[in-house]
């Protein structure tokens, strides 16, 4: 299986990795996975996994040759149309190379590949990738995440969800420094977490990754609450961050990583949605959760509506998650604390609505 990045999209390649070892208890799976990415996957049990590491790509292609010289495979699951992921193929042997129908194919993946995926559009990412599963015949799904954290993780959990009232994690950018258009507004958070704390009593973690503009929103958000927040940001690992989201009552966050490791620890999530389409890359059991803006960003941006255009075309342009009101996500909040998480559970809540 070829499935880099992004930890959103490697979230939902494990249960599909789960649903074929259920079906087929005896095959052996090697997953080649981005570096970064292995850091929340390591040591899932059953896998074997073969990193690569996209600051490093031709020390990394000649690495994976050289560990699978010798090796053939009778079935590649090509999982990551990116021409990145196109060249790692080309370093291993496989009997069968299914790879996305052309439609899906970007990057020229069809190339790469001699069986594709019958056409199938408008789907969330993770139904994209269980075609894969029942492509080869295997449909009954597997929703089953076990990342494999250590008594020390769940250690970390415990300390920063220390205290009483519902835990809330706020994730409040995506990390990718060309994304940073999915971003909602400091204020904004201010708001909302202030609404929780007032309300709810809630106890506010701020997370994210080692970025100079993750570092200036967890400090503004924290100077705006008036330190009333716990400010983790840059301070986590992968399994650490799941920890936390674990441990919590409710997630925050824009389309980012953090909502897809919410959807696999069974945390409600409140996403922030205008510059993407939720029904494909929004949080998969927390779509009722969703603030979702993309229909009207759609409609100032290009004149149309999302039927119009290519399926998950983005809005690149950061004013459009102004349009996403406060007082839509005080309310989506409030609802998903009211809920709990047995409203997010695998079936509790539809992949689309």
């Amino acid at each position: 299986m070829i499935r880099l990045s992004a930890i959103g999209d490697c979230c939902h390649t494990l249960p599909v990795i789960r649903t074929l070892q259920a079906a087929w208890p005896g095959t052996r799976i090697t997953w080649i996975i981005g570096r970064t990415e292995h850091g929340l996957l390591a040591g899932a049990d059953g896998i074997e996994f073969i990193t690569f590491d996209k600051r490093a790509p031709n020390r990394s292609l000649w690495e994976i040759r050289r560990a699978l010289r010798g090796r053939r495979f009778p079935v590649l699951l090509h999982m990551h149309a990116s021409m990145r992921a196109n060249l790692v193929s080309l370093q291993l042997r496989a009997g069968r190379r299914i790879g996305f129908d052309r439609a899906r194919a970007r990057d020229w993946q069809w190339l790469f590949t001699g069986e594709k995926l019958p056409p199938t559009p408008q789907q969330h990412v993770m139904d994209g990738l269980f075609e894969f599963a029942e492509y080869l015949g295997v449909r009954e799904r597997v929703l089953r995440w076990d990342f494999a954290l250590s008594e020390a993780d769940r250690g970390f959990a415990r300390q920063a969800a220390a205290g009483s009232g519902p835990l809330c994690v706020i994730s409040p950018c995506s990390s990718q420094r060309f994304r940073n258009y999915r971003n909602w507004s400091v204020a904004n958070y201010i708001a909302v977490a202030r609404h929780l704390v007032e309300r709810h009593g809630a106890r506010i973690v701020l997370t994210g990754g080692p970025t100079e503009l993750e570092a200036a929103y967890a400090a503004a958000i924290t100077e705006g609450l008036g330190g009333r927040a716990t400010n983790l940001v840059g301070r986590t690992t992968l399994k650490q961050l799941f920890a936390v989201i674990e441990a919590a009552d409710l997630v925050l966050c824009p389309d980012s990583g953090p909502a897809h490791m919410a959807t696999a620890a069974g945390t409600p999530v409140v996403g922030l949605y205008a510059t993407s389409n939720r029904h494909r890359t929004g949080p998969y059991f927390s779509q009722h959760l969703v603030a979702d803006a993309y229909p009207e960003a759609v409609r100032q941006e290009f004149g149309k509506t999302p039927g119009d255009l290519r399926w998950g075309e983005r809005v690149r342009n950061p004013a459009a998650m102004d349009l996403i009101a406060v007082d839509t996500v005080t309310a989506l909040v409030d609802r998903a604390l009211a809920e709990g998480r047995a409203a997010v559970a695998p079936g509790a809540a539809p992949a689309r609505q």
